[in-house]
């Protein structure tokens, strides 16, 4: 990846390693914005947007995702809470065919206008085929993960494992439905970095001498 030109990096990562936080502080250091999953359905929420509406956008000018941006006055604030499935969610689909072409338009719109990190379980996927794109995947141990999410969510440790493999079994049919393939597949990455016994800002360290 060639950080002088336009620029993606996506990153793949297990609940409980951090790497939310890992691709939000990397973005900080290479001055660039930073996208998450709870920001692009806020995104879908909260202007109503669609692929017909996109498809309009796009249509008036080539560079939809800048003028949708600056005139709805969107960035990174929109919804980003850490995210964890509400109570009375199925460890099955949550997301329809629609609403995935949906977030993979706004993905790509976002990609055209800006160098940018962007957290999700399919970026991997849309952005294959991209000229300057760095692929992330994170993870950790069981214990190291029960330890955050026991921390982040203030969950007992049986409340804490459920959750993880809750979380686990919901991305996991997501990327073998939409992207067919297994989000653990190492070769659908660039780098793979374990979060054991490395702190948040180390593992960015590790990724800015990776890309040099």
């Amino acid at each position: 990846m060639n950080k002088n030109e336009k620029f993606v990096i996506t990153i793949n990562r297990e609940l409980g390693s951090g790497g939310r936080t890992v691709g939000r502080k990397l973005a900080e250091k290479l001055g660039v914005e930073f996208y998450d999953k709870a920001v692009i359905k806020g995104l879908q929420q909260e202007f109503h947007l669609t692929v017909e509406e996109i498809e309009k956008l796009k249509g008036r000018k080539h560079g939809w995702w800048a003028d949708f941006k600056r005139v709805m006055s969107v960035g990174p604030g929109i919804n980003s809470n850490y995210y964890m499935p509400k109570k009375g969610d199925e460890p099955e689909m949550l997301d329809t065919d629609i609403v995935f072409k949906t977030e993979t338009e706004i993905l790509k719109g976002i990609a055209e206008d800006e160098s940018c990190v962007i957290a999700g379980r399919s970026g991997f996927y849309v952005f294959r085929n991209h000229p300057n794109h760095l692929s992330i995947l994170i993870q950790a141990s069981m214990p190291f993960r029960l330890e955050r999410v026991m921390r982040k969510q203030n969950l007992t440790e049986e409340a804490a494992r459920k959750t993880i493999e809750k979380v686990d079994k919901m991305r996991e049919n997501y990327v073998k439905e939409y992207a067919k393939t297994s989000r653990y597949d190492t070769r659908n990455y660039d780098l793979v970095i374990s979060a054991d016994g490395k702190t948040e800002d180390q593992i960015v360290e590790q990724i800015l001498m990776f890309i040099g």
